[in-house]
C-alpha cells in the first residue's frame, strides 16, 4: 500500500487586521467590549482569536465594531481573546502564534484554572466573568488543514440543534470532548443539556483562505439575528454566502491517534468525506493498519502534516439524523 502525498502548507491569503484600536475596550478588561441594549435579552458572547493565528473571526468583529454596532436587545460582548499570541503573528512562521504557553481552549476546566500562572490561564481568567454570565456563545476559529467550514457544537444536541436553526454551515460535527482538556464551549451551563445556554464553535476553513472570513463574517451576522440582537434586515445586508440546501451532523464515535513515527494515510485524504465500507485500510502505523469500523465512515479534520506518535490523525464519525 502506498502513502497519501503530503500538501503543501496552504497560502497566506488574508490579514489580520489592525485591532491595536480596540485594547481600551470599555470593561476594564483589555480587548473585551460589551455593549448594553437596556432592553431585556439573551447576553451574547463573541469571542475570536482564542488562537492567535486564526485571524479570520477578528476580521469579522474589527468590522462589526467599526460599524458601530448596536444590539437591539440584551447585551452583546465581543472579546479579542489570545491578543498577547496575535502579537506574535508573523505571515513567514504562521503558526507560531497559535497561543504563548499552552492552548487557551483547553483550559476553561474550574481545576485548571487555580493550577498555575500560563499567559493563557491569566486570559481566561480575565475573561471568566464575562462568559460566565453569557446566555450564548459563538467562537469563531479556523483550521490547519484545507476543509469545508465546521461547526462543532460540542458534545450535546443541543447545540447541533441550535447551529440547525442558524442554518450555516453544511456540516456540524458532534464529538467527544478534547482529551487535553476542557473547551469554553463546554464549561459550565454550556455543558449541561439540561441547561438552557447554548454555545457553538464554527471553524471557518483554512486559517488563512480568503473564503474563512467570508463564513466567519456571515457567521456572526446570522449569528446576531438568531439570537434577536439584529434585525433581518441588517442580517441580510451583511451577508455574503447563500445558506446551503441542507445540513449534515456527523457524530464522533473514536479517534485516530498515531502509534509511532511511521504513521501515513492509504487513502485520499479529503475533510469530511466517506469511506463508503466497513473495513477499508485509512492509515498503515507501523506495522498496524487503520480500517474504518462501520460503513459510510466519515473523516473529520484529518492531519495532513506533521505527524508524531501520540497525535490524533483523524477523527471517525457516523450522519446522524437532525
Amino acid at each position: 500500500m502506498n502513502p497519501v502525498e503530503i500538501p503543501p502548507v496552504p497560502p497566506v491569503e488574508i490579514h489580520p487586521p489592525d485591532i491595536s484600536r480596540w485594547r481600551d475596550g470599555n470593561t476594564g478588561v483589555p480587548f473585551v467590549h460589551l455593549f448594553d441594549s437596556g432592553v431585556p435579552g439573551p447576553r451574547v458572547h463573541v469571542q475570536v482569536l482564542t488562537h492567535g493565528n486564526e485571524f479570520c473571526g477578528s476580521i469579522a468583529a474589527d468590522e462589526l465594531l467599526a460599524e458601530g454596532f448596536r444590539p437591539l436587545k440584551g447585551q452583546l460582548c465581543v472579546v479579542f481573546a489570545n491578543h498577547e499570541a496575535h502579537a506574535r503573528w508573523d505571515p513567514q512562521d504562521p503558526y507560531i502564534s497559535r497561543f504563548v504557553d499552552e492552548d487557551l481552549n483547553r483550559v476553561w476546566a474550574d481545576a485548571s484554572l487555580a493550577d498555575g500562572d500560563t499567559c493563557e490561564k491569566r486570559r481566561a481568567r480575565e475573561l471568566l466573568p464575562f462568559v460566565d454570565a453569557a446566555d450564548f456563545i459563538l467562537d469563531i476559529h479556523s483550521m490547519n488543514e484545507n476543509c469545508v467550514p465546521l461547526m462543532v457544537c460540542g458534545t450535546l444536541e443541543k447545540n447541533a440543534r441550535y447551529a440547525a436553526a442558524l442554518g450555516m454551515p453544511a456540516d456540524l460535527l458532534i464529538d467527544t470532548g478534547h482529551p487535553a482538556g476542557l473547551r469554553m464551549i463546554e464549561r459550565g451551563a454550556f455543558g449541561d443539556a439540561a441547561a438552557p445556554p447554548c454555545a457553538l464553535l464554527i471553524e471557518c476553513g483554512q486559517h488563512w483562505e480568503a473564503s474563512a472570513a467570508d463564513v466567519a463574517r456571515d457567521c456572526l451576522a446570522r449569528f446576531l439575528g438568531l439570537t434577536g440582537l439584529a434585525s433581518e434586515e441588517w442580517v441580510r445586508s451583511h451577508q455574503r454566502q447563500p445558506l446551503p440546501r441542507q445540513q449534515r451532523l456527523t457524530l464522533v464515535t473514536e479517534a485516530v491517534v498515531a502509534r509511532s513515527s511511521d504513521f501515513h494515510f492509504l487513502v485520499p485524504i479529503v475533510p469530511m468525506s466517506t469511506i463508503e465500507k466497513a473495513g477499508t485500510p485509512i492509515a498503515q502505523d507501523g506495522p498496524h493498519i487503520w480500517t474504518s469500523p462501520y460503513d459510510h465512515c466519515v473523516l473529520v479534520m484529518p492531519t495532513q502534516r506533521r505527524f508524531k506518535p501520540g497525535q490524533t490523525m483523524v477523527r471517525l464519525g457516523r450522519v446522524h439524523p437532525l
